[in-house]
């Protein structure tokens, strides 16, 4: 069996087990590689850019070698293959939990029980609980769920489409190591630059689809792509950007603007800001469909990807042969 339909069938197998499962509650495999990676830490953290940068290459790397090389293990059952795709795909996407959380919360604040929103606020995103009132926590979840829907679902499916079970696990691992030791702290400020820069240059290409696939799936396409052209160069995250601004195009609201991390006050450009109105409760559930879409566009348009360049590389290589024997 060709090695795209391969994929294919494996990644839709895993995308619809962590539809049906969701994430195990206990040793679940990026747990895992995060213990790993902080083990390796406490062994190499110096206060410089090249022990962070050796910590990076160490981590990732083992991921991608592990991949490679359960690749290899399987390549001559295509039931196994299928098995290792499935399994890798249902392990780094995490598009069930991201809706969980946020449905949690939004039911919470449905509910009038701030509290309970504030502790659950912390599963999704690092923002301050106690600085925020209802709408304050309800924006918050909806800039969260966009940009996880790239991080935690989007960007796994391009890495694997471009990479098989290597590019998932690369990925993810890349992905958790920037959120373990890329934020600038003090400790980690030149400790996680690599980290941070490699996850900026590993999402780049996921966050663009997603912003693109929010616009086709969502309520308001010209209102997407009209935000993600105007605002997203204003975010401070290349890549945060693109997928926030179209997320608010998408869904008619205003994102962005002051919010605080344990303390430290951040005042960011306001996303949509001409067209859009501020959050309400009821937009995290339009925001979680919105990701749902978004995540099951981007399984089709991966693997279409990935199968077109098999045909074409196929067909390349065809003709090169029939060159070489009329030459």
């Amino acid at each position: 069996m060709r090695a795209d339909r391969l994929y294919a069938y494996g990644a839709a197998t895993g995308l619809l087990g962590d539809l049906l499962l969701g994430d195990p509650r206990r040793g679940h495999p990026v747990a895992v590689f995060g213990r790993a990676a902080g083990a390796v830490e406490r062994v190499l953290w110096r206060d410089h850019r090249g022990w962070g940068a050796l910590h990076t290459a160490v981590c990732a790397g083992a991921a991608v070698g592990l991949g490679a090389a359960a690749e290899k293990a399987v390549r001559r059952s295509p039931a196994a293959s299928v098995a290792l795709v499935a399994a890798a795909a249902w392990a780094v996407v995490g598009g069930s939990s991201l809706v969980r959380e946020a449905r949690a919360v939004g039911r919470a604040l449905e509910a009038g029980d701030i509290e309970t929103a504030r502790e659950r606020l912390p599963h999704l995103c690092g923002r301050d609980p106690q600085a925020l009132d209802a709408d304050g926590i309800a924006r918050a979840v909806v800039e969260s769920v966009a940009e996880n829907t790239s991080d935690a679902v989007v960007g796994a499916l391009v890495w694997g489409a471009a990479g098989g079970v290597p590019g998932l696990l690369g990925f993810r691992a890349v992905n958790t190591l920037d959120a373990m030791v890329g934020h600038r702290s003090p400790k980690y400020l030149r400790y996680g630059w690599a980290a941070a820069r490699l996850d900026d240059v590993a999402g780049w290409p996921g966050a663009r689809l997603t912003a693109a696939l929010a616009a086709v799936a969502g309520d308001e396409p010209r209102g997407a792509v009209r935000a993600w052209r105007a605002d997203a160069h204003r975010h401070p995250s290349p890549n945060a950007g693109p997928v926030e601004a179209s997320f608010a195009g998408a869904l008619g609201v205003r994102l962005g603007g002051t919010l605080s991390y344990a303390g430290r006050v951040e005042h960011r450009p306001v996303l949509n800001a001409a067209a859009g109105r501020p959050v309400s409760v009821g937009d995290i559930e339009r925001a979680a469909r919105l990701s749902r879409r978004v995540g099951l566009l981007a399984l089709g348009v991966t693997v279409a990807a990935r199968t077109a360049a098999h045909v074409a590389a196929t067909r390349f290589a065809a003709t090169g042969r029939t060159k070489g024997r009329t030459s």
